[in-house]
């Protein structure tokens, strides 16, 4: 017994027929007129719902869905710009790949706080979902072995995905530690530290130091403690000079007529 089509799906048969008819067309109209860019923007229009859907597919991952949409739009006209009838499929069928392509294109470049090698976006994808799928099968967290068993690559290539996965999200240098919460992230990094310069020269001239006799060790020690800004001398101020034309009641070397 066949059953009536509903409301709806009559009108959503009626509107993918109007879309169809559209498209055929726009397709059959010469190129560089005005009436084929008309059907073009009726074209776009009339397939917007399936950019949207496709787009609700991938709402909840972090970008907005208004974005989404945008992007998905993007990826639909696309498709209607390069599409032809001699691919041998419908519009439906080339659509589909060339919004959700643009969609995944817009994960992969907008998304990432850092930039990674594209193979390891996608692998951190994959990584993704084989772990959610042997966490649920065994009941626990997969271990870096299991998971390379599952995607069939090296443990080596499990780990990097791992470790890129961590440059999806940045965590600021402003965020408030947990032991303090007046203590900056910022804070705690280390800072340049001069006397790694020391190690490394002292490290670099230890052989040769070691030929030395005691008497030419005992030298060079002392001409760099002589040279050594922290053991310099500070220079004493230069005594005053008589600028007087009377003579000077003590006549000395640092007290001359000018």
């Amino acid at each position: 017994m066949d059953v009536a089509p509903t409301r709806g799906e009559q009108v959503r048969q009626a509107a993918d027929e109007d879309a169809a008819a559209l498209l055929a067309e726009y397709v059959r109209t010469e190129v560089d007129t005005a009436r084929r860019q008309e059907l073009r923007t009726e074209v776009i229009r009339a397939f917007l719902p399936l950019a949207r859907n496709l787009a609700l597919r991938y709402h909840g991952r972090g970008e907005p869905l208004d974005d989404l949409v945008q992007t998905a739009t993007i990826g639909l006209i696309n498709a209607v710009d390069r599409f032809d009838p001699g691919f041998g499929i419908d519009f439906v069928g080339y659509a589909v790949p060339t919004i959700t392509g643009e969609i995944k294109r817009h994960f992969r470049d907008r998304t990432w706080a850092l930039r990674v090698p594209r193979r390891v976006q996608e692998r951190r994808s994959a990584l993704t979902r084989a772990t959610q799928f042997l966490t649920h099968r065994l009941e626990r967290s997969p271990t870096v072995a299991e998971l390379a068993v599952e995607l069939d690559i090296s443990e080596e290539e499990v780990l990097e995905a791992l470790e890129g996965a961590r440059a999806y999200h940045a965590v600021s240098l402003s965020t408030p530690t947990a032991v303090n919460q007046d203590t900056e992230l910022g804070d705690t990094l280390g800072q340049l530290d001069d006397e790694y310069e020391r190690v490394e020269l002292h490290l670099a001239l230890g052989p040769a130091l070691a030929a030395l006799t005691e008497r030419e060790q005992k030298v060079v020690s002392l001409a760099s403690t002589a040279t050594s800004p922290r053991h310099r001398s500070p220079r004493a101020p230069a005594s005053p000079r008589c600028t007087s034309a009377a003579p000077c009641p003590r006549r000395s070397r640092s007290c001359a007529p000018t």
